[in-house]
């Protein structure tokens, strides 16, 4: 997660810093090639360690195979702690469910901030683009994360329109996992309840 930040933090500098001196924007590069070196060592090492061959692993462990090859993805990887706790049936675990409802919910944010940079790297220069400031990019991202698309402001480049697919497929999968985690702790508290109440109790027995 550390060096995920630092990823993205060295990223933005680079994208939004036109005016740094050309040391400070070398420097951030540096980090954010170290980072995507951590990034790929720790999948490396996790690909030893699993005993799997490499077909089998990458097939076993696709979202990480993607998350390496776009780090700006990485908070995807909530997708994998979701599918962990939804195994986890015996007991409406409240914590559990609002860490996973709480991570959801920054990991949006992060992945909005990631695409608006993607975006506005490759769009605020583009002739015929509407997209000419960061701020420009972050109200483009947050209408596409949220699935509205209101088409005032929208990527013309096909990098930039690639990225609107992959945002667009993330915030549906993102917020359903919030609300799906939600429902899921409710229909258990629920059950729960149900099965614990004497059958004279229930209304109209």
């Amino acid at each position: 997660m550390v060096m995920a930040l630092v990823f993205l933090a060295t990223y933005a500098v680079r994208i939004l810093g036109h005016r740094l001196p050309s040391g400070v924007r070398d420097l951030c590069l540096a980090l954010t090639l170290a980072s995507w070196t951590v990034f790929l060592v720790d999948y490396l090492v996790r690909l030893r360690l699993s005993g799997l061959g490499p077909l089998r692993f990458v097939r076993h462990h696709l979202l990480d195979t993607v998350v390496v090859a776009l780090p700006l993805l990485r908070p995807l990887r909530i997708v994998s702690v979701y599918d962990r706790m939804q195994r986890r049936h015996d007991q409406p675990r409240l914590s559990l469910h609002a860490r996973v409802m709480a991570y959801a919910g920054m990991t949006v944010g992060l992945l909005g901030f990631a695409g608006a940079l993607t975006v506005y790297e490759v769009e605020y220069d583009a002739p015929g683009s509407s997209i000419r400031t960061f701020g420009d990019a972050v109200w483009w991202a947050c209408a596409t994360l949220a699935t509205v698309g209101y088409g005032d402001v929208v990527p013309v480049t096909p990098l930039g329109r690639l990225t609107a697919v992959g945002m667009m497929g993330c915030g549906l999968a993102l917020l359903g996992a919030v609300t799906g985690s939600f429902s899921s702790w409710l229909i258990q508290a629920f059950t729960r309840d149900d099965e614990k109440r004497p059958p004279g109790d229930f209304p109209g027995a």
